[in-house]
C-alpha cells in the first residue's frame, strides 16, 4: 500500500534559459554529508560530456530528478549549468518508474524478451510525472528556446509541452530500440504514446530501423502522411495546415578522446597488467561487462562458454571469462530473479570447470570507476557483447575506444544497434550457441595481423562518431545551427558510396545557391566551372539523369543554366518540366488567369517606389525579390504584400525564400517536381541538392534509400550538408568517380 504523496511547491524557477535539456536523471548525483549538508557529485555519463560546452554556451538549464525520493531542491549551478530538480515521490518511483517505466516500456521496446505488465494506476503516474516535468521545462524556457527531451520515461512531454508553448523548439531522443508494430500495439496506451513523441519537431533513433518502425505505427494509428524520415502532422494552430516532424536515427556515441587518454596513462595500464597477474597470466582473457538485465545475453554467454570448456575446444588453464554485472533495478522483481540465476549458472560452471588453480569464471556483482574499467578493457583479448536486443551498447565503443594498441577482438551481436556501424566486429546472433561457440574460437585464435586490421577499422569509425558529433549533428537538424567543415564529411562520402552502385540515379539540383553562387542580378547567375563539368559527366552516362530543380521560371532557368544534353528541368516549383519530350505548357484556367492579373496588380503596387525590390514574372505567378534591400526593409515590405494578396485573393500559394516572396495561382513545389521526375525516368535512388527553404519539400519527398544534401547554413530537414557551392561541385565530382568505379566493378564481376 502506498503513502500519500507529500505535498510540493513548484520549483523555483526565476530565469528564462535558451537551451533546456530533461532528462528522468539529472547530470549530478546526491550525497548527503556527515553532517546532513547535501553535496552533489558530477556524473560522468556520456550525455552531460557531449553537452556540457553547449549548455554554457547557450545559457542553458538541465531539468530531471535527483535520484532520492521524497526530497525537494531547490534550482542551483553545478559547472557553469543550471540545475533544476523535478521531485519525486516513494509512490511515483514505484509506479512512474519501476513501475510503467521499466516493467512495462523496457521489456515492450526490447522485443518482449520479458513480459511486459500493464496497469492502469503505473500509466496514470507515468502522465502526472511527465506532466511535472513539462510544466517545469515551460516555466524555464526562454521564448523561442531549444527544448531536448530525453528517453522513453518522458515521451509525454513533447505533446505537453507543444501545447503549453507552442514557440518552443522540440527535440527527443530515445536511447532505446523502438519496437515493430505488432508488438507495439499491445500498449493499451499506444495512441498516446504516439501522439505525445509527435509534439516534437525531431524525434531522434538509434537505428534506422527503430526510426522505420515508429513511422510505421504513425501511419498504422493516425494515419498521417510519412515520406522517408518526414511525418505531416496536422497543426493544432492552424486549421488545414500541417507540421513536419523528423524521426531519423541518429546514433548515439561516447567520449572517444577522454577513453583513449585515460587508456594512455601508465598507472591505468600497470593496473590492466595487475589484473591480468591476478587471474593467473591466462592466454586469453574474455571480457563481458552489462548491466545486470535480461536484455543483454549474460546467460547465453555464460552458456556458450561452459560449453566450450565442457567439449575441451577451451581449456580453462588458458582462458579464464570476466563478467562484471553491474546491480541494476534490484527493487524489480526480475531483476532479482535474473541475477538468481546467473549467480547460480556462475556457481555451477565454476563448480564444474575450475581447477584449484585457475578458475573459469571471475563474476563481479558491482559498479567500477571509469579508470578501472578501461584497465580491465585494456587487460581483455577478447570483448563480449551479446545483446538480444540493445538501443546502441556502448560498452563495445568503449572497448575500441580504449585499444589505442591496435589488439584486441570486439565480438558483437547483430541486435545491438552498434552492429550497424562496427561493422569490423566479429558479429554474432547470441541466439544460436552453436555459432555463439564458434564465434567465441575464432576471436581466441584470430591472427595478429587480422586483429591490427579490424581494429584499426573499428577505430577509425568511434573516432569519427563521437558523442560530441552526435549531439551536433541532432541540434543541427534541430535547429539548424552548426559549423559546417568544407569539403564533404566522412558520412557524406560513405553515403555516396553506398549509392553509387544503383542501377539507375536520379541527380536532382537546385541552381541558386546550389550550382550557383547567389548574386544580386539573377541573370547573372552562372554553375561554377568545376559544377558545370560534373554534371557533364554525370549526364553522358545511360545509367543516371541530371535534373536542375529551380523556382524560376523554364525560360530563365534555361537560360542561366544552359545545361548539358539530356538534362530535364523544372521551373517554378515544379509548375513547368522540361522532360525528354521537350517542355510542358501550362494552360491556366480563366479564373486563374484573372487571379494572376489582379496578383500582379497588388505586388506591383507594393514594389513600386522601393528601391531595392523588383518581381521576377512566371507562368503561374511571380515572385517579390527583395535582395539588393537591407533586411528588414526587405522583410518589412514582403510582409505588406503577404498581408494585401491575402486580404483579397482566395487560394493562393504563399512561399517564403532568400529574399524573395512568391506567389502562385497554381499549387506546386519542388517535393511534387521531384516525385515527377523520379518516376519518369524510373529511378532506383536518388540525390537532391538545394539551399533554399523551398527546396525542404524535395527533401520531404525523398525515400530512405535517397540522400538529401543542405547547402550552408538554416534548419533543414536533409541528414547531410555542406557548406558552399564549391562544396557541391566537389560532392558531384565525388559522385561521378564513385559511379565510375561502381561500373567498373560490375564490368569485373564474372
Amino acid at each position: 500500500m502506498h503513502a500519500p504523496e507529500p505535498t510540493r511547491d513548484e520549483p523555483d524557477v526565476d530565469h528564462a534559459y535558451d537551451m533546456i535539456v530533461v532528462s528522468n536523471r539529472l547530470p549530478v548525483d546526491y550525497e548527503e554529508g556527515p553532517d546532513g549538508e547535501t553535496r552533489w557529485r558530477s556524473s560522468p555519463g556520456g550525455l552531460v560530456t557531449a553537452l556540457e560546452p553547449v549548455m554554457r554556451a547557450a545559457d542553458g538549464a538541465w531539468i530531471g530528478w535527483a535520484g532520492v525520493a521524497d526530497r525537494e531542491f531547490d534550482p542551483f549551478e553545478r559547472d557553469g549549468i543550471s540545475i533544476i530538480p523535478v521531485p519525486l515521490s516513494e509512490a511515483e518511483l514505484e509506479d512512474y518508474y519501476e513501475g510503467f517505466s521499466n516493467d512495462t516500456l523496457w521489456p515492450l521496446y526490447h522485443d518482449v524478451i520479458a513480459p511486459p505488465s500493464y496497469h492502469r494506476e503505473w500509466w496514470e503516474a507515468y502522465v502526472r510525472v511527465n506532466r511535472r516535468f513539462a510544466e517545469a521545462a515551460a516555466r524555464a524556457a526562454s521564448d523561442g528556446a531549444v527544448v531536448w527531451v530525453q528517453d522513453y520515461q518522458l515521451q509525454l512531454v513533447p505533446r505537453m509541452l507543444r501545447e503549453a508553448r507552442p514557440d518552443l523548439v522540440i527535440g527527443f531522443f530515445n536511447h532505446i530500440p523502438f519496437p515493430a508494430y505488432g508488438i507495439f500495439s499491445q500498449l493499451p496506451w499506444r495512441r498516446q504514446v504516439i501522439d505525445g513523441l509527435l509534439g516534437a519537431d525531431v524525434i531522434g533513433f538509434q537505428r534506422p530501423a527503430d526510426a522505420g518502425n515508429f513511422s510505421r505505427a504513425v501511419r498504422r494509428l493516425y494515419g498521417y502522411t510519412t515520406r522517408g524520415t518526414i511525418i505531416d502532422v496536422p497543426d493544432a494552430r492552424a486549421d488545414g495546415e500541417t507540421r513536419r516532424v523528423v524521426a531519423r536515427h541518429f546514433p548515439i556515441s561516447i567520449d572517444t578522446a577522454g577513453f583513449e587518454e585515460i587508456a594512455r596513462r601508465p598507472d591505468v595500464q600497470a593496473r590492466a597488467r595487475e589484473i591480468r597477474e591476478s587471474l593467473g597470466n591466462p592466454e586469453t582473457i574474455l571480457l563481458g561487462v552489462d548491466r545486470l538485465d535480461y536484455t543483454k545475453g549474460i546467460r547465453h554467454r555464460l552458456k556458450a562458454f561452459g560449453e566450450l570448456l565442457g567439449d575441451g575446444r577451451v581449456a580453462v588453464e588458458k582462458t579464464t571469462l570476466v563478467q562484471v554485472a553491474s546491480p541494476s533495478r534490484e527493487r524489480v522483481e526480475t531483476y532479482r530473479q535474473l541475477r538468481d540465476e546467473i549467480e547460480l549458472m556462475v556457481g555451477r560452471l565454476n563448480g564444474d570447470q575450475s581447477t584449484l588453480g585457475h578458475q573459469a569464471i571471475a563474476y563481479l556483482h558491482h559498479g567500477y570507476p571509469r579508470e578501472e574499467m578501461v584497465a580491465l578493457y585494456l587487460a581483455a583479448d577478447v570483448m563480449l557483447v551479446t545483446a538480444l536486443r540493445d538501443g546502441m551498447n556502448l560498452v563495445a565503443k568503449e572497448y575500441v575506444a580504449c585499444r589505442f594498441d591496435d589488439d584486441g577482438v570486439l565480438l558483437l551481436s547483430e541486435f545491438a544497434g552498434a552492429s550497424d556501424e562496427l561493422r569490423q566486429a566479429v558479429l554474432v546472433n547470441p541466439h544460436d550457441i552453436e555459432g555463439l561457440k564458434d564465434a567465441i574460437v575464432e576471436a581466441i585464435r584470430m591472427p595478429r595481423r587480422e586483429r591490427g586490421r579490424r581494429m584499426r577499422a573499428l577505430r577509425k569509425r568511434v573516432r569519427e562518431n563521437d558523442v560530441a558529433n552526435w549531439s551536433a549533428r541532432f541540434l543541427e537538424t534541430l535547429t539548424g545551427a552548426g559549423i559546417i567543415k568544407p569539403g564533404v564529411s566522412d558520412p557524406l562520402q560513405a553515403a555516396i558510396g553506398r549509392l553509387a552502385g544503383t542501377e539507375r540515379l536520379l541527380v536532382a539540383l537546385d541552381f541558386d545557391g546550389t550550382l550557383a553562387p547567389l548574386v544580386d542580378r539573377p541573370e547573372d547567375a552562372r554553375a561554377t566551372e568545376r559544377a558545370r563539368a560534373a554534371i557533364e559527366r554525370l549526364a553522358t552516362a545511360d545509367d543516371t539523369r541530371v535534373a536542375i530543380v529551380s523556382g524560376r521560371a523554364l525560360e530563365s532557368l534555361g537560360a542561366v543554366a544552359n545545361p548539358p544534353s539530356g538534362a530535364m528541368l523544372s521551373g517554378s516549383h515544379g509548375v513547368e518540366l522540361k522532360l525528354d519530350t521537350g517542355p510542358i505548357q501550362i494552360d491556366l484556367r480563366d479564373t486563374e488567369l484573372a487571379k494572376l492579373e489582379r496578383l500582379s496588380e497588388i505586388v506591383e503596387g507594393v514594389a513600386d517606389g522601393s528601391s531595392g525590390a523588383w518581381i521576377e514574372r512566371k507562368p503561374a505567378g511571380l515572385a517579390l525579390h527583395t535582395r539588393r534591400m537591407k533586411a528588414n526593409d526587405g522583410l518589412a515590405l514582403q510582409q505588406d504584400a503577404r498581408d494585401r494578396v491575402t486580404a483579397e485573393l482566395l487560394g493562393i500559394t504563399v512561399r517564403t525564400g532568400k529574399a524573395v516572396l512568391e506567389f502562385a495561382v497554381r499549387s506546386s513545389d519542388k517535393g511534387e517536381s521531384l516525385t515527377r521526375l523520379r518516376q519518369h525516368v524510373g529511378a532506383t535512388a536518388t540525390i537532391y541538392m538545394g539551399d533554399d527553404v523551398t527546396d525542404e519539400d524535395a527533401f520531404a519527398a525523398l525515400d530512405t534509400v535517397d540522400i538529401g544534401v543542405k547547402v550552408g547554413q538554416g534548419k533543414s530537414i536533409a541528414t547531410y550538408r555542406v557548406r558552399s557551392t564549391d562544396d557541391v561541385a566537389l560532392l558531384l565530382e565525388r559522385l561521378a568517380d564513385a559511379r565510375d568505379a561502381a561500373r567498373e566493378a560490375e564490368s569485373r564481376w564474372p
